[in-house]
């Protein structure tokens, strides 16, 4: 595993200046997280725009219900004084004494303790009794309110609720009113001290900064936490929340989003008490009131991060596990394409670059094959052409020699025809001389001559016929080289075909040593054999061989005839025979125990024309063909091995199908193989 590498920083091809190039893994790396971080950023952006709106209307419904509960609140604290009033109304009370009607409205007081002061007006509207906490009790002032709103608005409402006023410009005070049951009923009043109400408001909890607040229609402050704002009669109109809610405006909103007292935004809602209308507000921070929802930003935020972190880890992960096979593909290409073709690539990665893998390392096999298989072909090719190089060497080389034989066979024909026409009239008027002074001899005979006189004649006639023999015998032995010259430069040799080696070898024994007897009945040789079964057939020109086996037989035949004339003791004349199967090609050997081959006649010894035969023994030609035919027309080899004085063998080695490549020299006539006397 190859471990990621460094940005590429390597110069362009063209030689333009370095540019900045990602890696594959850093491309991945970034897309990945780009795309993860995207991913989670639309998704925390969703998620905070509703959790915003949903934090919001929470928030502002809690308010909402918040103000309505201290509405609900401050609307009980109104009942349970109307309630408390309410058994100092009973139609029979106004009948009970007066002292007990004091006494029923002290003990009010005691019970309740917003109530400063309660007075009872007859049904007329005069005031007949007044208790109070803080001045002396009136009995009877006759003080009349029957057009006041107390008492008329008592008696149509049964319950009527006075504004809220200002008692000595502190505390809030508001007159409540009760009329009796029965007919012709009076009303309770009672001056209720609004400071307690603060009670109420107080023990409102928003939140650990949020409080409730009570105005009144006007925007005159009744009630608030600060309860010196309350003393110093505060009026609130002027605060964004309260101006909003006395707008009064058809389907204004019931809370809002505004500065507050103490500065900073508040979520502010409000709630109208209908009996009294005053307006309860409840305000808490905006800060504190989205708190759930800063909560969860940092939430959102804090797993962005944690995702982003993820994501970035992830794709790291995944990119060197990306990458790190395709680094390995790249280096198994160069280290192929650099000349490797044993590089195999191993990936285990179970997927597309894994395959990818597998086909490099099928192509890589298939081109090491392919390249093997060439490499062969090319050898053998090579091979090929080189032997068929060595083919046309061979081919030229024996052509350059037929031609050069083909000139000298053209001249030796011509010249040894020119001379044989003289040749036959020597010859021939040779013999005819010699029967020509035979019948001289004869014709004088019968002459009277003189003793002396015949026996010069004879004596001449004895020298002319001597020499006319010369004649003859020289002329017959010019006719023979003439003949052995035209045989030498004849062309055409038969055809070639196969032929049983042993036969042929056993066919030309036998008509060389029969040859040899017919020449000189008194010639006498041990003939040894000894054929290899397996030599088998030979596709070869057969009279040319027998020719060459007849030629080295004769030659034999000499040698030993020679070394037998020296009268060596115990020596017996042996001529052997032999042939070996060597596979595409088969072995004649033909050997003589006779006189051997000198050293320096070894080396000339196939040179057309040369001979150590006495002259009428030998043309020098034999040798010499015998090797044209071996080598040049057969393709064959033929060596000597010998030992002056002790033996001579001369191996042959014919190819089996070597005329398919060899050309014919000559052609074997009966004449050349009645031939015996060719000896070097």
């Amino acid at each position: 595993m190859t471990s990621l590498r460094a940005l590429d920083a390597a110069p362009d091809v063209d030689g333009s200046p370095k540019r900045f190039r990602l890696p594959l893994s850093g491309k991945f790396a970034v897309a990945f997280v780009g795309l993860v971080t995207l991913v989670l950023l639309i998704n925390g952006v969703a998620d905070l725009s509703l959790n915003f709106e949903d934090a919001k209307r929470t928030a502002i419904e809690v308010q909402r219900e918040k103000a309505r509960g201290a509405a609900e609140r401050v609307e009980a604290f109104l009942s349970e004084i109307e309630s408390q009033i309410g058994w100092t109304t009973r139609a029979e009370w106004r009948r009970v004494p007066l002292e007990q009607q004091r006494y029923d409205f002290i003990r009010l007081l005691r019970q309740a303790p917003a109530i400063t002061e309660v007075a009872y007006l007859d049904p007329s509207g005069k005031e007949q009794l007044r208790v109070s906490r803080l001045e002396p009790d009136v009995v009877a002032s006759g003080k009349d309110f029957s057009t006041a709103p107390r008492f008329t608005q008592a008696l149509k409402d049964k319950t009527w609720f006075g504004p809220v006023y200002f008692r000595r410009g502190s505390e809030p005070y508001m007159t409540v009113s009760v009329a009796h049951a029965g007919r012709d009923p009076g009303v309770t009043v009672a001056e209720v001290n609004l400071k307690l109400i603060w009670d109420v408001v107080s023990a409102i909890r928003n939140g650990t900064s949020g409080y409730a607040f009570v105005t009144t229609a006007t925007g005159r402050l009744i009630a608030h936490p600060d309860l010196s704002l309350v003393l110093r009669d505060t009026d609130l109109s002027g605060l964004p929340e309260v101006a909003g809610a006395l707008s009064g405006k058809a389907g204004a909103k019931d809370y809002e989003i505004t500065s507050g007292l103490g500065g900073g935004l508040v979520l502010a809602a409000h709630a109208v008490v209908p009996r009294v209308d005053w307006i309860v507000f409840v305000q808490l921070s905006l800060r504190e009131a989205m708190e759930p929802l800063t909560e969860s930003i940092i939430q959102t935020v804090s797993l962005m991060g944690l995702g982003v972190l993820m994501a970035g880890v992830a794709g790291t992960f995944l990119a060197r596990r990306m990458v790190i096979p395709i680094r390995q593909l790249e280096d198994g290409a160069e280290r192929f394409g650099a000349g490797d073709l044993s590089e195999r690539i191993v990936i285990r990665t179970g997927d597309e670059i894994e395959t990818l893998a597998h086909r490099f390392n099928s192509m890589a096999r298939r081109v090491q094959e392919s390249y093997e298989t060439l490499e062969a072909k090319v050898e053998e090719r090579t091979r090929d052409l080189n032997q068929s190089l060595d083919d046309l060497q061979r081919a030229q080389s024996r052509l350059v020699q037929s031609e050069k034989l083909a000139s000298l066979g053209q001249l030796t024909a011509g010249i040894a025809h020119e001379i044989k026409n003289p040749l036959n009239f020597v010859n021939n008027f040779a013999s005819l001389s010699k029967e020509l002074v035979d019948e001289l001899r004869d014709a004088l005979k019968p002459a009277a001559l003189d003793p002396d006189i015949r026996d010069e004649v004879d004596e001449i006639a004895g020298l002319l016929k001597g020499n006319l023999d010369k004649v003859v015998q020289h002329g017959r032995r010019a006719d023979s080289i003439v003949k052995n010259m035209l045989l030498h430069s004849r062309t055409g040799s038969g055809e070639h075909r196969p032929v049983e080696i042993n036969a042929l070898v056993e066919e030309s024994l036998n008509l060389a040593y029969h040859g040899a007897r017919a020449a000189k009945p008194s010639f006498n040789v041990t003939l040894a054999r000894d054929y290899d079964p397996a030599a088998g057939i030979a596709d070869i020109y057969p009279q040319e061989i027998t020719r060459v086996l007849l030629n080295l037989m004769s030659n034999g035949f000499y040698a030993t005839e020679k070394k037998a004339e020296g009268a060596v003791p115990g020596y017996a004349p042996t001529l052997s025979v032999a042939t070996r199967d060597r596979g595409d090609s088969v072995e004649i050997r033909v050997r003589d125990n006779g006189t051997g081959i000198p050293e320096s006649v070894k080396a000339k010894m196939f040179d057309p024309f040369f001979t150590t035969k006495p002259a009428g023994e030998g043309t020098g030609l034999g040798l010499s063909l015998s090797h044209d035919i071996v080598v040049k027309q057969h393709g064959g080899t033929v060596d000597v091995a010998t030992e002056p004085g002790a033996f001579t063998e001369f191996t042959i080695v014919l190819p089996r199908r070597g005329t398919e490549v060899a050309e014919p020299v000559t052609a074997p006539t009966p004449a050349f193989a009645a031939e015996p006397k060719s000896q070097p």
